[in-house]
């Protein structure tokens, strides 16, 4: 069997995707899965062992383009796909399946997506995770009923390149001799999702006292935030405080993320990439949920504030406040990080 598979946008979805993939490589072991993403995913696929192959989408996220999908469409036919599946839902996102001639095609309803999908499912309600209306996609539609009906739902898990993880210890003049915190404190979706970044910086201080290093995360947009948190440390600090925001590759990012004794990082691509690393994670959330998108590993701890207007879901505080997040005080994360690390040293020790 070969399947096609039109994969998410965004980082932590695509991670959250590994789930589907492992499932289709488990109940169709002589699979040959191609994956159609965004060029700022296939590093993520790189490390997914179970696609065959990458595929480039050439297209914007936002970008309809008619008559290039017809092209890549047809371009795609000679590989004679038996089975198409397309996790987006947007409706342009089903048309390069059609275009492509492939006869099974898969996917939720979405905006209203009659007559490009023909095996379409609407039950999404009854699948409360994301990752697990992922992985329903990959079985029968009238045996999937609810999540219920799921057998074991994979968690992802990423591959790690060792030469290039030394490779990029070098590059940026960094050891490992000292634990390694690490910080994620940016969020693409909007504020509403970014910690304070003098929460962090309380974070970072206290554990530096307590003979750690800091490496902090990111894009490039996440630099200024990145450098607050340095600058807000007292200046004999500092040195430990290494910005790595703006300036890896992702190839890099999960290689050296590999090597954290423990993260903290807002709900974004990053807290998905340290969970498939199974690093121990403090996730903290503002204006989203973890009952929709949490990390999927074992050592997470899940921080949030309890007032009436969260979650809210919303780029923007709508009440102008962000109370979810600056009210959720650097204490509670020190205090997940000190259980997490707890955790691990009775687990050792057993």
């Amino acid at each position: 069997m070969k399947i096609l598979v039109i994969g998410p946008s965004w980082v932590g979805d695509m991670v959250m995707s590994q789930s589907l993939y492992i499932t289709l490589k488990r109940e169709y072991p002589n699979l040959e899965l191609h994956v159609m993403a965004p060029a700022w995913c296939c590093a993520l696929l790189e490390r997914m062992p179970e696609v065959d192959k990458t595929i480039v989408m050439p297209l914007g996220h936002g970008d309809f383009k008619l008559v290039e999908r017809f092209r890549l469409g047809r371009a795609l036919a000679k590989d004679n796909y038996d089975w198409a599946i397309i996790q987006p839902n947007s409706l342009k996102s089903a048309l390069i399946p059609l275009f492509a001639g492939i006869e099974k095609r898969t996917g939720w309803k979405g905006e209203s997506r009659y007559g490009l999908l023909n095996d379409l499912r609407s039950n999404k309600v009854a699948f409360p995770l994301m990752v697990e209306r992922y992985v329903a996609l990959a079985y029968p539609k009238l045996e999937m009923a609810d999540a219920h009906c799921l057998p074991t739902v994979p968690w992802p898990k990423l591959t790690i390149d060792k030469s290039n993880q030394q490779a990029a210890l070098q590059e940026f003049s960094l050891s490992c001799t000292k634990q390694i915190l690490s910080l994620c404190p940016g969020a693409e979706f909007g504020p509403s999702k970014r910690w304070p970044e003098h929460h962090y910086a309380e974070v970072a201080k206290q554990q530096i006292e307590q003979g750690k290093q800091v490496w902090i995360f990111g894009s490039a947009k996440d630099v200024p935030v990145a450098e607050t948190i340095r600058t807000t440390l007292p200046s004999e600090l500092q040195a430990h405080c290494h910005i790595l925001a703006g300036k890896t590759s992702l190839h890099q990012a999960i290689d050296l993320m590999a090597l954290s004794s423990m993260v903290v990082s807002n709900d974004s691509g990053l807290m998905h990439i340290a969970a498939a690393l199974q690093r121990p994670l403090v996730a903290v959330y503002g204006s989203t949920s973890p009952k929709y998108t949490p990390p999927l590993a074992e050592k997470v701890a899940i921080v949030h504030t309890d007032i009436e207007c969260r979650p809210c879901f919303q780029r923007e505080c709508p009440l102008g406040h962000l109370k979810c997040l600056k009210e959720l005080y650097p204490q509670q994360v020190l205090t997940a990080i000190d259980s997490l690390e707890t955790a691990h040293y009775i687990r050792e020790k057993q």
